[in-house]
């Protein structure tokens, strides 16, 4: 059996086991007082039965203390709002270049969810941890709440006085003015920018997005004639070779690429290969068959030696390439092999490593079949050259009016100095941005814009693919949406919403046959949400050029030989949460921990174990790389002679979550031939002799050995499919209890986990954090064993610390028929449902913790403190955050019982939701259907690696699965009978 290991220090046994457990340190907590009483005397059964009676007095007679809370009835309610009950509007997320079709669920008018929209032909259903989250962003009160004149609040009259009296003024003058925004893909958006762009002649318009693929597209010009990223379809690819690329991460579109990856990760069909080449152990590289590390340096190398084998044996033809640092053989066997129905991609930005790429896709015949250029993405539009243009324009005094619209470049621009330096030689300086930043905090007015939730919008992020956003709420402070700014200032009477509808109603109805009134056409498409005509997807193979040649010169490439032998290479990436640092100051994000890291609320510098040694660095060391300063994570996978370091961190102007929290590492970027590189080098790492702590749930929750993960290879599965799964057998066969068999006459409810497809992305946290009010406790509380999340996603290496394989294992409330749990609460707070839910009564329970010393998944929360305002002992509220203020509690599901301090609470299947379906079934007097039921984690999952359901359906999917071959149980040896099912983990090894 494999041995599996959760940190470098487990693998060596060095873990001590505390016998003692430290209760918390506060008095008004009863452990704490029972803490305090046993140093004082010898604790009989007499002395802590007056001390728990006294304690339950205080705690009676303080509970009488309730914060008193008024509702105020409509004097006139909507007609289509019915108190109590849910209201769903398909919409569009849209946050810089991150975009998902999404619908949001409402009550009472406020927005408390967000799901996917199964309707979309790109996200089809699927989430992200940051769609999840942009949820809260609309109850942040650190939003701008009116314009403002130098920091002044003002009126959106005056204010649109004063900016247009400048524009026109600056027009007269034959001045120039720049608006500064993200890549836009929204088609009305951008005919509202070319009519502002017409009515104040001299204007330019810049794009500009934080996370480059500015290479990419002039590669993609160079190579077929086309500036844009194309349509990939991993989903059509039978080998999948990935350099550096985090496609089931960030790289850009990551729900729309899981969804397609984990489609062809069912081992009874076929199933996909994916190798990844990388430094830093990203999520993708951790999903991949066969992992290689290499360093950044030796990208193009690589490539080179790739290509000089591929052109051999497709063309026949010789090409002299530099040495590799790996062999390539075997690879470039595999992609020739897979001609047509493979994909290389790399996530470099550099421009002759995309050119590489794309001749080695070309000479594989994939251009038109996996990766498709008449349906390019429209996501990722900017290029690098133009922002260093508008920036030597600003530096020459060329630039007389700056309107800056969702962009921060004097945080997340390389070279920030030149930025703000150029700055100050604009007359006009306009932020039309809705949240502080570090740009508008040094901008001369600010002209708030909606939140998305607030606003009505289109997109159309891949040609063909259009959707519409529309309001779920009304605007909650004096904001007003930039496209109805730009109306305003262009002189136009329409507002936004109107130009909108005109707008679709002139282009879209045509492209469709099905409605000829255009009220019904544009009602009926923003209640679907998107509007996908067929006519408009054509595949070709772009433009035709000849193969075989490279446009330049490979001998001229930096590879690893000539990259500086000595020094130590440097990777910046995005997380997961953050991103580029949008969403800093989201306590859901800033709390979810790393899918591989397992940190939290940091950023930090990961090192191999074996580079660590040769430093004598550990865990939490900080060290000083020149410019700045960061605490060391010894990362088991991470590529020797490199240091991954995670940007979006280091902010101090985006509210009192997200300032000061890790460390600013965007000034360390460099550009190379115009292109911003997310590579660097240090040639010395220094030891400062201080430590840091880390908010890490990494090894919070010990499997002590046991064979909770297993896997198999794919030969193995096709001989038997019950591979690496010959325990289930055993278990099922010698398993005896002592209780009484459990019978389900109507429902049983349960769930099939597949860790084939399951990726390890953090939606579903996310998403149950929202669905169930799950509280946000913060850094110091996480550090202390202490966090929340009823869903955790373990993380397992096997094989050697420097180079091992990982396995993702979302773990829950198993829901067991034999829960030992239930029989050790006093006060029965935990009970067996008549349908197979181990429930959990709030009001019952006091906090004895028995149930959760008795679990073995360890996945019973407890309530320490007063994390969510519902409790009643004085001085024990701990809301760093803020999420108890009035604004953020509107953010709380109504359905969702909030736990106050000394609870236990736990996953509960989303039980509101199972009976609000019951109820709707009754009400229509039918049966429930199968899949009506759904738990926030399934629903939203981009890899449909949950699912959910009835185990008495046996002509469910759920039931095809937990009766494969490949079904067993979460430490089944103790016979808990869970209804949480796992699915072994396969994997297609060709290396």
């Amino acid at each position: 059996m494999k041995k599996y290991w959760k940190d470098i220090e487990s693998k060596k046994k060095k873990e001590e086991v505390d016998g003692i457990i430290k209760a918390p340190d506060d008095d008004n907590s009863l452990l704490g007082l029972l803490s305090d009483r046993r140093k004082d005397m010898a604790a009989s059964r007499r002395d802590f039965l007056k001390l728990c009676g006294f304690s339950f007095a205080v705690s009676a007679l303080s509970s009488c203390q309730s914060k008193i809370s008024k509702a105020v009835p409509y004097v006139i309610a909507p007609v289509e709002l019915t108190p109590g009950e849910a209201l769903y509007y398909a919409s569009s997320y849209i946050n810089g270049s991150d975009y998902c079709s999404i619908v949001v669920k409402t009550r009472d008018g406020r927005p408390i969810k967000i799901e996917g929209n199964p309707e979309s032909g790109i996200s089809r259903g699927g989430t992200s941890a940051r769609v999840q989250a942009s949820l809260l962003d609309l109850y942040d009160g650190n939003r701008f709440h009116n314009p403002l004149r130098e920091g002044i609040s003002t009126g959106w009259e005056s204010i649109d006085t004063e900016i247009i009296s400048k524009l026109q003024k600056i027009v007269r003058e034959k001045g120039t003015i720049i608006l500064l925004t993200p890549t836009i893909f929204s088609p009305s958006t951008e005919v509202v920018i070319s009519g502002f762009l017409k009515k104040f002649t001299g204007s330019e318009w810049v794009q500009y997005d934080a996370i480059s693929y500015s290479a990419m597209l002039e590669a993609n010009k160079i190579s077929f004639g086309k500036q844009v990223i194309p349509d990939y379809r991993f989903d059509k690819a039978d080998l999948i070779v990935s350099i550096g690329a985090d496609f089931l991460g960030t790289w850009l579109s990551p729900i729309e690429y899981t969804k397609q990856f984990s489609s062809r990760r069912d081992p009874g069909q076929d199933m996909n290969w994916l190798i990844q080449l990388e430094s830093n152990l990203s999520l993708t590289g951790s999903n991949a068959d066969n992992r290689i590390q290499i360093k950044p340096s030796q990208e193009a190398a690589i490539l080179l030696n790739i290509y000089k084998e591929i052109i051999k044996g497709v063309e026949n033809r010789h090409f002299e390439a530099p040495s590799s640092p790996i062999d390539v053989s075997e690879i470039s066997k595999k992609l020739v092999s897979s001609a047509g129905k493979s994909l290389l991609i790399s996530g470099s930005n550099v421009k002759h490593v995309q050119l590489l790429v794309n001749e080695i896709n070309r000479l594989l015949g994939n251009i038109g079949k996996t990766i498709l250029f008449d349906s390019f993405l429209r996501t990722h539009l900017a290029l690098d050259s133009n922002m260093e243009m508008l920036i030597g324009k600003m530096q020459k005094g060329d630039v007389n009016a700056l309107l800056v619209w969702n962009v921060n470049p004097v945080y997340n621009w390389y070279n920030r100095d030149a930025f703000t330096e150029g700055l100050k030689k604009v007359g006009l300086t306009v932020s039309l941005s809705g949240s502080p930043d570090e740009t508008s905090s040094i901008l001369q007015y600010i002209c708030p814009d909606h939140h998305y939730l607030e606003s009505w919008n289109d997109a159309e992020p891949k040609r063909g693919h259009f959707s519409l956003m529309q309001p779920a709420i009304n605007q909650i402070f004096d904001t007003r949406q930039m496209t109805d700014t730009l109306l305003k200032w262009s002189g136009s009477t329409m507002g936004y919403y109107d130009f909108i509808k005109a707008y679709w109603v002139d282009n879209m109805m045509r492209l469709q046959s099905e409605f000829i009134d255009p009220v019904t056409f544009f009602d009926h498409t923003l209640q679907k949400g998107i509007f996908e005509p067929a006519s408009s997807i054509v595949e070709s193979a772009g433009k035709p050029g000849k193969s075989g040649s490279i446009p330049f010169d490979p001998l001229s490439v930096k590879t690893g030989d000539n990259a500086g032998k000595n020094s130590t290479e440097i990777v910046f990436y995005e997380t997961i949460a953050l991103g580029e640092g949008r969403q800093a100051n989201n306590p859901w994000l800033q709390e979810l921990p790393d899918p591989v890291t397992r940190i939290c609320w940091d950023n930090y510098a990961s090192i191999s174990p074996k580079q660590a040694k040769e430093f004598n660095l550990t865990d939490c060391d900080v060290i000083n790389l020149g410019k700045v300063e960061l605490p060391v994570h010894i990362q088991p996978g991470q590529s020797y002679g490199t240091i991954g370091i995670a940007l979006g961190y280091g902010r101090n102007k985006c509210g009192i979550v997200g300032n000061d929290v890790g460390t600013d590492v965007w000034p360390m970027l460099t550009s190379e031939n115009g292109n911003i590189v997310y590579t660097g080098t240090s040639d010395h790492i220094t030891k400062t002799g201080r430590t840091y702590l880390f908010a890490q749930t990494q090894t919070h929750h010990s499997m002590e050995g046991r064979a909770f993960v297993r896997e198999a290879g794919l030969n193995e599965f096709r001989n038997n499919p019950a591979a690496g799964n010959e325990l289930h057998a055993y278990n099922l066969e010698h398993n005896k209890s002592l209780y009484k068999e459990r019978t389900y006459p109507h429902h049983h409810w349960g769930m099939a986990i597949d860790l084939n497809k399951c990726t390890g992305c953090g939606n579903c946290v996310i998403a149950c954090q929202a669905e169930n009010n799950v509280p946000v406790v913060g850094k110091v509380e996480v550090h202390r064993v202490h966090e929340m999340h009823w869903i955790r996603i373990d993380r397992y290496y096997t094989g050697e610390e420097d180079n091992p394989e990982v396995v993702f294992q979302p773990v829950l409330c198993q829901h067991c028929q034999n829960a030992p749990c239930e029989n050790v609460c006093p006060v029965a707070a935990t009970n067996h449902s008549s349908e197979g839910l181990n429930q959990m009564i709030y009001n019952r329970c006091f906090g004895t913790r028995y149930c959760n010393n008795n679990c073995p998944y360890k996945v019973r929360r407890f309530n320490w403190f007063n994390y969510s305002a519902a409790g009643t002992l004085t001085g024990n509220l701990r809301d760093k955050e803020g999420m108890t203020g009035n604004l953020r509690r509107m953010v709380l599901n109504p359905d969702v019982t909030i736990r106050a301090q000394g609870v236990i609470e736990k996953c509960s299947f989303c039980i509101q939701r199972i009976q609000a379906s019951k109820l709707k079934a009754k009400y229509e007097n039918r049966a429930l259907h199968e899949n009506e039921i759904q738990t926030a984690c399934s629903q939203s999952c981009p890899a449909k690696a949950i699912v959910f359901g009835d185990m008495n359906d046996h002509k469910s999917e759920l039931n095809r699965l937990i009766n494969s071959g490949r079904r067993y149980n979460l430490l089944e040896e103790l016979f808990t009978m869970p209804s949480v099912n796992y699915l072994t983990k396969i994997k297609n090894k060709i290396l």
